[in-house]
């Protein structure tokens, strides 16, 4: 592993070991390609001390539901099963993870962590941090980021202004990181006895008991975890990858829907881009089509990443774009909006536009939007609201809610692009005033939408 990847949080000065050591897996749900974990392993073996993977389940996450819940129950269920196989004890507690992890750390001779990049994640880690630090508990603590192929804190040490301000910070910096070989044995297995909160073998079973929000049902179109991810992406480089080039078009389905496993780290994205690699060097696929997917698999993500971790507040509307776009969307706050539609209108399917209504049944039906609708989609609600604020909430809510990729730095980061965050001024036009415009008339012109409208209308049926 890249050294640059690690962060050391607190060293510990005894020559005594203790009883085990823990990974506490937060963002980074999988086994494999899990550099936190890996490293773990390798100083459990060093310390021949066994290993376990501590998951604190928060039953009121922000702005979680079932949806998510039960994605994310079906890739820990697979996780569970596959540390135990490797000989790693896997312990579930119900409750705030910076609570239910303290009984755990007094035996603990080190504490490894995978990184968050959104402000709650943030705060959790910082929270047991300081309680570590607080009972001046003799303990080893290190940090690594291993959803990101080129670290948050190496790519940059600052707000960028776009793709292509970072863009070539990461293609400097990419072949540093392509730094993971295989999962380490453990030496000392199976030693550790501690008892879940929750069995992991009947998710079913942990969504009825969990105190959260079963407004939003479970997706009977997606399932989460490891396989089922890379179940798609094979479907994805078999069938459709040639053709990414091509992906912009909502009639086509060419997107590989894997932005639903990078969200809870089920897969990995250096993964995935090792695999590609391989095929295209091998001339399976083509060039041009690995060009395109790497810019939103690496630069794309990589530069939302930067944006959330370093820009304070991205998730508020006063604090989350560029001054210019704030200027512009002040000019025209009075402007005369032709439509106005409420929350219910968007979820009910009953705004004039039969694409907007078509994009909103593959929201609430599957917990997926196309890539190219989210855009379309949140420039109407933003023409269609009564300030710009309002369009801001609207979008922010209705995504968290329904898609199961929601509430991650991609979402976030899209959601300010369409305020003018990582673009320039355009021509000025009503509302919009220079932010970006978009229209029913060119999402026509380009795409065949009656196909992707009767596609997502059988939803419903």
């Amino acid at each position: 592993m890249n050294e640059l990847r690690r962060i050391i949080l607190n060293e510990h000065n005894r020559k005594n070991k203790k009883k085990y050591i823990i990974y506490w897996m937060q963002q980074s749900q999988r086994i494999h390609f899990n550099h936190a974990l890996n490293e773990a392993i390798k100083y459990a073996n060093k310390k021949e001390l066994p290993i376990m993977i501590f998951f604190g389940l928060i039953p009121n996450y922000p702005e979680a539901n079932e949806r998510h819940y039960a994605f994310m129950l079906e890739g820990l269920k697979e996780v569970k099963e596959i540390a135990l196989k490797f000989g790693i004890s896997f312990i579930l507690k119900l409750g705030n993870p910076t609570e239910t992890i303290k009984p755990l750390l007094k035996d603990a001779d080190a504490l490894f962590l995978d990184m968050g990049y959104l402000k709650y994640q943030k705060e959790l880690r910082e929270n047991v941090l300081a309680y570590i630090l607080k009972e001046e508990q003799d303990l080893h603590v290190e940090m690594i980021d291993t959803d990101l192929i080129v670290p948050v804190l190496v790519a940059s040490q600052k707000v960028e202004y776009g793709a292509y301000t970072i863009r070539p910070k990461i293609r400097k910096l990419i072949e540093n990181f392509r730094d993971f070989y295989k999962v380490e044995t453990v030496v000392k297995q199976h030693a550790l006895t501690f008892e879940s909160d929750l069995d992991l073998s009947n998710t079913e079973s942990i969504l009825k008991q969990l105190p959260i929000d079963h407004e939003v049902k479970k997706s009977l179109y997606y399932h989460g975890g490891y396989v089922e991810g890379m179940k798609r992406f094979y479907e994805f480089i078999t069938d459709k990858i040639n053709q990414y080039p091509l992906s912009n078009d909502p009639s086509l389905d060419l997107t590989s829907k894997l932005s639903l496993y990078l969200h809870f780290g089920q897969i990995s994205s250096l993964e995935l881009y090792e695999r590609l690699y391989l095929l295209v060097s091998q001339g399976k696929i083509n060039g041009e089509a690995f060009d395109a997917f790497v810019e939103q698999l690496i630069i794309r993500r990589e530069l939302a990443h930067n944006y959330v971790y370093y820009q304070k507040d991205y998730d508020k509307f006063e604090s989350m774009t560029e001054s210019w776009a704030y200027q512009t969307m002040e000019t025209h706050q009075e402007d005369i909006r032709t439509y106005l539609y409420t929350i219910n209108d968007y979820e009910t399917f009953k705004t004039h536009d039969q694409s907007i209504n078509a994009a909103m049944k593959e929201m609430v039906f599957t917990g997926y939007m196309h890539n190219y609708m989210r855009m379309y989609w949140a420039k109407k609600i933003i023409e269609w609201s009564h300030t710009h604020k309002e369009a801001f909430e609207t979008i922010t809510y209705l995504n968290n809610k329904y898609f199961i990729d929601g509430r991650d730095a991609n979402s976030y980061t899209g959601i300010a692009w369409c305020f003018g965050k990582h673009d320039r001024p355009w021509q000025e036009r009503p509302i919009f005033g220079k932010l970006r415009y978009m229209n029913q008339a060119g999402l026509n012109r380009k795409f065949d939408m009656n196909h992707y409208i009767n596609r997502m209308n059988a939803f419903t049926k």
